[in-house]
């Protein structure tokens, strides 16, 4: 089965750290990246860029409405994903946990992927 890790961080709260500090957590990302591959859980995933470059497309009134930024105002913003073959909700679980940005104060949403919809 196949489970997306959305990786969320409050995007003000990144840039205040030292940027050793930020270098550190990419590092062992990097790290974490090929375990992944190496182990085989790894399916894709990327980095974004801020979200003060995110477009909004929306509908209103049979009108498409465009906004600058991302959807939803919140204190952590979308800063990447990642996509792995888990054999269990608890295998993602355990991998999740394993992202570096919790300890910084990232948000990790774990979700199974729709087989159904899934290329």
């Amino acid at each position: 089965m196949q489970y997306m890790l959305m990786c969320c961080i409050d995007e003000a709260l990144w840039q205040a750290l030292p940027e050793a500090e930020r270098e550190a957590v990419m590092a062992d990302y990097h790290g974490l990246l090929q375990a992944w591959v190496t182990d085989h859980h790894y399916r894709g995933g990327a980095r974004l860029q801020s979200a003060a470059t995110a477009t909004t497309l929306r509908e209103a009134d049979g009108r498409l409405v465009l906004h600058d930024g991302p959807f939803a105002e919140s204190r952590e913003q979308l800063g990447g994903f990642h996509v792995l073959e888990c054999g269990d909700l608890d295998e993602a679980l355990s991998q999740a946990r394993r992202l570096p940005t919790l300890r910084v104060g990232g948000v990790v949403e774990v979700r199974p992927v729709d087989p159904a919809y899934r290329l």
